[in-house]
Formats: C-alpha cells, structure tokens, sequence
C-alpha cells in the first residue's frame, strides 16, 4: 500500500490560499483530502433545516468538482472523528496528516484526541495558521502578556500587518500577492500532487439527517465600492451597506488574508471588522473561561433574571421595540442580523430584560449563519459589560434613541415589521426608564457583592 498524507478540511474549504494545504502538496506525497461531518456537531443542531450544513454540503460538491478535474477527490465521512480517524488507519497507508488550526475549545479536546490516536501509529498532525490573519500570541503587549481591551491592540495589529505588507511590493508599488505567510502559495505544479482517485461520493442533505433550508446564502463577493464606502453605510441597517461574508470567513469559502489586503488599501473601517475577528479569537485562546463564564469575574455575580416567557418574546421579535423586533425577525427569516441591530438587540436583552446573556448568546448561535464562538461571545459579553470592553457597565443603548439615529425613515423597521404603526403592534413589553434603572440597581449590587 502506498503512503500517502491526507489533508483535513474544516474551516477551511477552498483550494486558493490555504495555508495547511498548500504545506500538505509541497510535501510531494500524494495529499488526499478529507472532510469530517462530526455528528457531535450535526447532532447538537435542532434544526433539521439548518442552512449552514446545506451550504457545507453544496460547497463540499464544488470542491469535489473542482478536484475531479485534477483527477483527485475529497473524501467525506460522517461520524465522532477519532472513530472516522480509526477507520482510515485501517484503510491508508497514512504518512503525516495536514490541517488548519481551530481554536474553540470544542476543536482543541478535538484535535488532541487525534492527535494522540495518530502519535499511536507514529502519524504526525501538522497544523497551521490559517482562520485568522494574527493568532494567539503574535500581537501582545511588549512584556508578552496578552492584550485586553481592543484598541491597543489594534495599534499593534496594524504595525505587524504593514511590516508583513511591505515584504510584497514589487518594484512597481503593487502587491506580488495575496498571501504575506507563505510564499509561493498553491500552483499548478503542486496541484499535480493530490491523490489520484476516482471520485468519491458526496452525502446528500438526507442521508446526513437534514432537509434544504429556504435561507438564502449571501454571495462571497463583493464591490470594491461597498468596501471602500463601508464606513459610511455600516450603521444604516435599511440600505445594503455591509458585506455579509461572515458565513464564507466563518467556513473558509474566503482567505482571510486576501480580504485583509484589499481592505487595508481600500477601508480602515472594514480592517478593524477584521481585526475584531482576530482580537476575540486571541481572548478565546488564553482566557478559554469566556465560552462559558465572564470575562470579568465580577460579572458572574448579576442577579439575573430566568424569565422564559421574556425571552420567546424577544426571540420572536415582539418586545414593543421596533429596531429590537426587526433584528430579531430578520435574524429568524434569513440567518443573518445587521451588526448595529446586534448590538441593540443584546442590549436589550442583558439590560432591559436583565436576562443572562448566555441565552442570548445561544440563540444567536443557533440562528446566525456566520456564527463564530469566539466573536459571538466577545459580542455578547461587550452588550453585558462582562467581557473586554473598557467601557463602564451603566451603558444601556436606547432602543428608540438607536432606531431614530440609524432608521429615521424607517426604511429597515418596515421592511420586518409591517405592523408598525397599527393596533396590531404590541406595546413595549418593559419601560425604557424603568429598565435602565433597574439595571443599574441590579449591576450595581452584583459588582458589589463580588
């Protein structure tokens, strides 16, 4: 039986600039790729019609595709990975195993879990860079120790880009390429040395238990005049001015690298998106804690409320307060929530209805399309004031003042809540003054007690 390596698909699904990828074909074995539907995922899915393993599906048989005519394929297994890991021990003659890196704590108890049965067989794991621009420790402060607060960091951030970038100016001021990590990246050349096979099946939606969605998947692409104008667009939920590519950073149907290149040159507003991506990633690997608990301990001690009935009404988007009940119905409808709406609805949430943000934070991982554990979080924490943000805990955004502000012409609000303005809409389910006041009673009591 001939050796070969085997690349691990995750979040990482295209062929162009893919870090682990492009190490696995240089390596001049034969790199047969793999994807793992892990069932301790898809099993956890309430959803039978969850969009998001339709996209997976739909983008796994593109790249079979794509692979297909370099005469290879894409091997897809469904299962626990050690279990899948165990089977293919028994089927390949496995030299090293290739992957990309994943930081959740999930994909750590994961990846160690292999890694041990492969060490076993003497296989080595490599993992690489590749979901993120920067990881763990390669933006700290100057004593070493992680950054905290967002800012400082994205100072630091930059400067370790621009002296990336400059190492790829050519002689005529442009860019040689996208990737500033790895040169060259995949050609031609290297993708002669994938696994030659004939090709194997692509599970349909059925056989992995699921149903198509209705939910519309956004396009991975998008205008340069959209990047170029996003500082100006990105509040003003009723317009398109965002480029809804969370889903393709999420899975990796986008280098993340490349986008940060085209906008570092076009928009400082849409680079500091990226960055946060980055900065909650980094807080999520050395303070794992926050997937579960507050960032400040102090935080834990709210004396929040558990109040079930509250809670289906703000899911449903029936709370009384436009803005709130049109990013709840959006988010339902189409998987996707504008991220100043987000930020209104969260506080609405944890501050109006002194409800713990966990739930809040659940829901949107079920619902949104580009969920991240690690932004989804540092999002909720920064509406709860429990998490990084240095910004004092008696922020409580105005879900009138916001919508007045962002959706003076209503344009957003009638688009997802058409009853707007008639006897059929409810009434705000909680006073506005009243629930800023009883969040800053209920807050200031809880720090207290810590």
């Amino acid at each position: 039986m001939n050796k070969v390596n085997i690349f691990w698909f995750r979040r990482d699904l295209r062929l162009h600039d893919n870090a682990g990828l492009y190490h696995a074909l240089k390596c001049g074995l034969p790199v047969l790729p793999l994807f793992i539907f892990d069932t301790h995922i898809l099993n956890d899915l309430e959803d039978r019609q969850d969009a998001r393993v339709g996209f997976l599906q739909a983008t796994l048989s593109e790249l079979s595709h794509s692979l297909q005519s370099l005469g290879s394929s894409i091997l897809i297994k469904q299962g626990t990975p050690v279990e899948v890991w165990k089977e293919l021990l028994g089927q390949f003659s496995i030299q090293s195993v290739f992957t990309n890196r994943d930081y959740e704590p999930y994909a750590l108890e994961r990846d160690h879990a292999v890694q041990q049965l492969l060490g076993e067989q003497q296989i080595q794991l490599h993992s690489f860079k590749d979901h993120v621009i920067f990881e763990k420790d390669e933006v700290v402060k100057d004593d070493g120790l992680p950054y905290t607060v967002f800012t400082p960091y994205s100072r630091k951030w930059k400067l370790k880009l621009q002296s990336r970038m400059s190492e790829l100016i050519n002689e005529n001021g442009e860019t040689t390429t996208c990737s500033f990590y790895l040169k060259p990246y995949p050609n031609e050349h290297y993708f002669n040395n994938f696994f030659q096979t004939l090709p194997y099946p692509v599970p349909a939606l059925k056989e992995l238990g699921f149903e198509p969605s209705t939910i519309e998947i956004p396009p991975k692409t998008v205008s340069r005049a959209l990047i170029k104008n996003y500082g100006q667009t990105r509040d003003i939920p009723g317009i398109p001015g965002t480029s809804r590519l969370g889903i393709h950073f999420r899975f990796g149907t986008l280098s993340i690298r490349e986008k940060a290149l085209r906008a570092a040159q076009l928009s400082e507003t849409f680079l500091n998106e990226l960055i946060w991506r980055d900065f909650y990633s980094m807080i999520l690997w050395h303070f794992p804690h926050v997937a579960t608990r507050a960032f400040k301990p102090a935080y834990d001690k709210i004396g929040w409320r558990y109040d079930e009935a509250d809670f289906q009404q703000w899911c449903a988007g029936k709370t009384g307060y436009p803005l709130v009940d049109a990013g709840m119905r959006e988010l339902n409808a189409t998987g996707f929530m504008h991220n100043r709406v987000r930020m209104v609805t969260a506080s609405f949430l944890t501050k109006h209805l002194l409800l713990d943000w966990r739930w809040g934070e659940a829901y949107f991982a079920k619902k949104l399309l580009d969920f991240d554990l690690a932004s989804n979080n540092g999002g909720w924490q920064w509406a709860a004031g429990s998490g990084t943000d240095a910004a004092p805990y008696f922020r409580v955004f105005n879900p009138t003042a916001q919508q007045e502000k962002f959706d003076k012409d209503l344009n957003y609000i009638k688009r997802w809540v058409p009853e707007y303005g008639t006897s059929a809409y409810p009434k705000p389910m909680v006073d506005h003054k009243m629930a800023r006041e009883r969040c800053l009673k209920v807050y200031k009591e809880g720090l207290g007690a810590f």
